[in-house]
């Protein structure tokens, strides 16, 4: 990174690690600590399905993963007494598995034939979580605990969350945390040797297999890192809930994941994360238009495709070019 990067991205921390609670404490809403909760968990989503579109693979089935993630999680917890820290790894690499497992025959598919089968897994996700007694079918598993101190050799490093005033503060450090994280993963993964053979995947696929580039296995890797941050987004989705159904994760919100990509920019690392904070805020901006809420956004989303088809991060690279 260069030295304007790294200021902004010391800007960006001292924003979301300090300005924004000082902000909320100042006003007293402390309802925006869940809104903003919920859009770094949706991003951190978001962040995966980028990272299939970066193989050239649509994938709309972000939802099911976070649907086995948070039910993985909860299992672990109410009926395992597993911790809640370890259940966060553990649900994402449950998905990673699943997803390997599926991965395998579809990802074989042109892209238009893996976005369909994709389109019908968060369905599939629900209609198991109705059916397995695990799961307790429709009435979903409630009275989830939240998570209890996190220490490392007798150090506490994150405190129980039911002692702490207002676990929403908690549970805003914790998912802001892990989608800066799941972001600097994802960068490290695009700026490797890995990322760059994963370009050459959606560039041209005979190209790559015909020097030797191994696409099979370069496809389900990025799927399984895919799922593995659904999963975990799911499982703090439980958590904060303290529940989770069958009708937590659906379809829509597997569209939604993919939409939050095309907003921002599918040819950028951070181009999720501005679409997830612009969708949903926008969204809930357009609730003033009431009836005409789902045609306005339809619309502005519709023209926002035609005119900046690269999303929202390449008015950056008009603005440079400009200059």
């Amino acid at each position: 990174m260069n030295s304007k990067t790294l200021l902004g991205f010391a800007a960006f921390l001292i924003t979301v690690f300090v300005l924004v609670p000082l902000f909320i404490g100042a006003t007293g809403r402390v309802d925006f600590y869940y809104t903003l909760t919920s859009v770094a968990l949706l991003a951190v989503g978001a962040a995966g399905v980028w990272l299939t579109f970066y193989i050239g693979r649509i994938n709309i089935g972000q939802g099911a993963y976070a649907l086995v993630g948070g039910y993985v999680s909860a299992i672990l917890v109410t009926q395992a007494g597993v911790s809640f820290w370890l259940t966060l790894p553990l649900a994402g690499l449950v998905c990673a598995v699943v997803s390997v497992a599926i991965g395998l025959p579809i990802l074989r598919l042109r892209g238009v034939y893996f976005a369909m089968v994709t389109l019908v897994l968060t369905e599939v996700a629900r209609l198991t979580a109705l059916a397995l007694p695990i799961t307790n079918g429709a009435k979903g598993i409630t009275s989830i605990p939240l998570p209890g101190e996190l220490s490392v050799f007798g150090l506490t490093i994150i405190p129980a969350f039911g002692s702490l005033a207002n676990p929403r503060v908690g549970f805003y450090m914790m998912a802001v945390a892990l989608m800066i994280v799941t972001y600097l993963v994802l960068w490290r993964i695009v700026n490797s040797r890995l990322g760059h053979l994963c370009r050459s995947l959606q560039q041209n696929e005979e190209l790559s297999a015909s020097i030797g580039v191994n696409t099979a296995y370069l496809r389900v890797l990025a799927y399984a890192i895919s799922s593995f941050f659904g999963g975990i987004a799911g499982a703090m989705f439980a958590s904060i809930a303290q529940s989770i159904y069958p009708s937590s994760f659906v379809v829509a919100d597997s569209v939604n994941f993919m939409l939050y990509c095309f907003l921002g920019g599918l040819g950028y690392v951070f181009g999720p994360m501005l679409g997830t904070f612009l969708l949903y805020f926008g969204w809930d901006l357009l609730s003033i238009a009431k009836e005409y809420q789902l045609l306005i956004y339809s619309g502005v989303m519709i023209a926002l495709m035609l005119v900046l088809p690269n999303g929202v991060l390449s008015l950056l690279d008009k603005k440079e070019g400009g200059k």
